[in-house]
This record gives C-alpha cells, sequence and structure tokens, in this order.
C-alpha cells in the first residue's frame, strides 16, 4: 500500500484480562487510544494477582507470594477499619442508601494503597492497526516475560483478521536497547547523586510571557496578520484591553467545553512525585508529555490521610518497611521484575510537559471535589503554580464544580 496510515481505519476492540497494574502503565503509553480500565476504588480484591515468570526462575516464587498474600491481607484489614471511618465522617451522605456504594468506594480507594503493582486488573481497548503494530513491537521489546505474552497473544487474536495490516511486530533494537545503553552511559553523571525527596509538585519551566504569546495566537488566528506582527501588538496591548480579549474568549464557556486551540502555544513543564495510586490517572492524560522515572523506595510512601486519622500509621508503614526488604532481594536477582512487589503507595519522579489548554482539561477532571484526593491534591498545586505566570490564560482553569462560582465572579453581570 505504500502508506502505513491506511491501517488506522481498521480498529479492534479488545478486552485484556488478567494482566498486573504494572504491565497496564506500559499498554496505557499508547497516546492514539482509548482505554477503561477496571478501577481498584470500586472492586474489593482477594489474591488476584501476577507472579511474575522471571522471580520464578530466580527462585523466589514462595517469598513474593508470602508478601503480596501480607499486603493483601493488610488491605482487608484496612478496608474493614475505613469502611465505618468513611461512613461516621460522611453521615449526611450516609443516611441515603443509594449512596452506599460511593462510600464504601472511598474505603476501598484508601485501602488500594496497600496492595501490589502485581495486582490483577482487566481493561477494554480500543486501537486501530497502525497503534496495535506499534503497541505489539514495543511490548515484545520490554525486559518483562509479561509484556512478551501479551505480545504474542495480542497478535494471536489480530493477526488472521488483519495480516495485511499487522506486519512488523517483532522487537526493533532501537526498541530494546536503546534506553538500556543510554542507562550505562548517564551513570558516570548520575551515580551517588539521587536525591531522596524533593517537592511534590515543581513548575520548573514555562513560555515566556505567556499571556502574551497567548494573545498573539488569538490575534493570529482573528486576523490576516503576520505571527510576529500579532506578538508586537500583543506585547503593546495595556493590561486592560489584554483582559478584555481574555474574557471575549472564555465569556460563552461552559464547564464541558474544550478551551480554544490557540491556548495550546503556552507550554509548561512540571517535575512531579507521586504515588502509583495517583500515576494511574495521570497517566491518562496522554496528550501531554510524561516521563517517569523508575518506581523509588528512597522516595517514601504516601501515606492516605484516613489512615493516619484511624491510627494504622504505623502498621501501615511496618508493612511497606517489609515489602521494601523484599524488594531489595528481588531486585538483586531480576531488577525489572522488582516493581511489581511495590504497593500502590510507592513513589516515582515524573517529568510532564503540557500546554494551556491540556492543563484546562486536566483541571476540568481532577480539580473537581469529586476526584480522587491524591491527584486532586496534585492537581490543585500544579494549577496554583501556573496560575501565578499566566494568569489570563488560565483564567477559567477549574473543577468542573468550581465552574458556576468562578465564572459568576469573573462575569458578574452575565
Amino acid at each position: 500500500m505504500g502508506h502505513s496510515s491506511v491501517a488506522e481505519h481498521a480498529v479492534f476492540n479488545i478486552d485484556v484480562i488478567g494482566v498486573s497494574r504494572l504491565l497496564t502503565e506500559e499498554i496505557e503509553k499508547f497516546r492514539l487510544c482509548s482505554y477503561t480500565e477496571k478501577s481498584q476504588r470500586y472492586v474489593l480484591f482477594d489474591k488476584d494477582f501476577v507472579v511474575p515468570e522471571e522471580i520464578t526462575e530466580a527462585g523466589l516464587k514462595d517469598l513474593f507470594i508470602a508478601t503480596v498474600g501480607m499486603q493483601n491481607d493488610f488491605y482487608h484489614h484496612l478496608y474493614d477499619q475505613l469502611r465505618p471511618y468513611v461512613f461516621e465522617q460522611n453521615r449526611a451522605l450516609a443516611e441515603n442508601l443509594a449512596n452506599k456504594s460511593m462510600l464504601e468506594g472511598w474505603a476501598k480507594e484508601d485501602a488500594r494503597y496497600a496492595i501490589a503493582l502485581a495486582t490483577e486488573t482487566q481493561l477494554g481497548m480500543t486501537i486501530n492497526t497502525r497503534n496495535l503494530e506499534l503497541m505489539l513491537r514495543r511490548l515484545s521489546a520490554l525486559p518483562l516475560a509479561e509484556a512478551h505474552l501479551c505480545s504474542e497473544k495480542l497478535y494471536s487474536a489480530t493477526k488472521d483478521i488483519a495480516p495485511s495490516l499487522i506486519r512488523y511486530t517483532q522487537a526493533t533494537d532501537y526498541d530494546r536497547v536503546t534506553r538500556r545503553n543510554l542507562r550505562e552511559v548517564c551513570t558516570p553523571y548520575v551515580a551517588g547523586k539521587e536525591n531522596p525527596s524533593s517537592e511534590a509538585v515543581r513548575l520548573v519551566w514555562a513560555t515566556p510571557e505567556a499571556d502574551t504569546q497567548a494573545a498573539a495566537a488569538l490575534l493570529f488566528a482573528s486576523s490576516g496578520m503576520s505571527y510576529d506582527a500579532c506578538l508586537q501588538e500583543a506585547g503593546q496591548m495595556k493590561p486592560a484591553d489584554a483582559k478584555a480579549l481574555f474574557k471575549t474568549v472564555f465569556k460563552n464557556i461552559q464547564s464541558y467545553d474544550a478551551v480554544l486551540r490557540e491556548l495550546e502555544n503556552v507550554d509548561m513543564l512540571f517535575e512531579l512525585m507521586m504515588s502509583a495510586s495517583c500515576f494511574a490517572q495521570l497517566k491518562r492524560h496522554r496528550m501531554a508529555t510524561i516521563i517517569s522515572q523508575d518506581y523509588n523506595t528512597n522516595l517514601g510512601v504516601t501515606v492516605p490521610p484516613a489512615v493516619r486519622a484511624i491510627g494504622k500509621q504505623k502498621e501501615f508503614m511496618a508493612m511497606i518497611k517489609k515489602t521494601n526488604s523484599v524488594y531489595e532481594i528481588i531486585r538483586h536477582k531480576c531488577p525489572a521484575a522488582a516493581p511489581y512487589v511495590l504497593t500502590n503507595a510507592h513513589r516515582r519522579r515524573v517529568l510532564m510537559k503540557l500546554n494551556a489548554r491540556e492543563l484546562y482539561h486536566l483541571a476540568r477532571l481532577r480539580v473537581d471535589q469529586h476526584a480522587q484526593w491524591d491527584i486532586r491534591d496534585l492537581s490543585e498545586k500544579m494549577l496554583k503554580q501556573a496560575r501565578r505566570i499566566m494568569p489570563l490564560t488560565l483564567m477559567m482553569a477549574c473543577g468542573k464544580d468550581g465552574f458556576a462560582a468562578r465564572h459568576k465572579k469573573i462575569f458578574p453581570g452575565a
């Protein structure tokens, strides 16, 4: 055919069953696909976890199973303690039986910080054959037996349906060895210089004079001028005129509207530190550029406030201490598989580059009161830092629940 874009017209809906939470992080890196993953906020787990082939071959299977079993037992213990606490803290909601499932979900979402990344999950995936072919290659290049098996099963399920479209499925040297070689080259520069902790949210960089740049893009789309001329005009605007321009952009916006594409001309780069539970939600914002480091026990863990409130922090940290000890044992024998034993509470550093339009979308979903507390806290801090340097561009950025009040404040007569 000569053009691989033709393969984008053939689409599969695939149910991916029994994969680990760790592997879903790799599967859901592919941007131009759609995923619906079973939520750990609503399902109680009971020893549903993957035992990695690498760990079995290293003779550590019994230790691994015992450790994950210990985590699961503590998970159920936490849930039993958190459930009455959540109902007690939300008496008004608890009076309505229709809220029972929601309140139980709040208890489950905090208890899940104790369970492993080996925990099995399930997701529905809609993917075209161009992306499927890429996914097959990338999964087969990962240093995880589970990823290789997933690639094989995906290929087996689809190859006879579209044999002329799914052709290049084997791992390439570029995908297989580039990151490994990069680690070796970078080692002299980073060895012994690891920072044990850092701020949870730090705005590293943003487009200089972001409001001016956004205003220039708005002028460009609404005129016949060159961009240089628009940038000059935007730079010479009086503050009141610039504010009036942005108020025109946002006056008729609703909470479900995507802001104008011109706001994609303004970028931000954040360095973030978050739990695996938080990352599981952040990774869904795939149009942004998300670069993650490995999970790192030196970064500590995120303990849900409710766990502290019921006096279970000490037990929680004792479970984490045991987990970290086993992680080190596994890491020395099969480092790539060691993260399977880590929990949803363990942290990693993430570099996230997104534009202002994407931040609006993030804020609508994650700064909302209905969002899970961990990612809500992270997103609120991101928005607060970004708004300091581009107040006009982010004039209407907020959660859905705060949209009406914010709109009324900015447009009191509307």
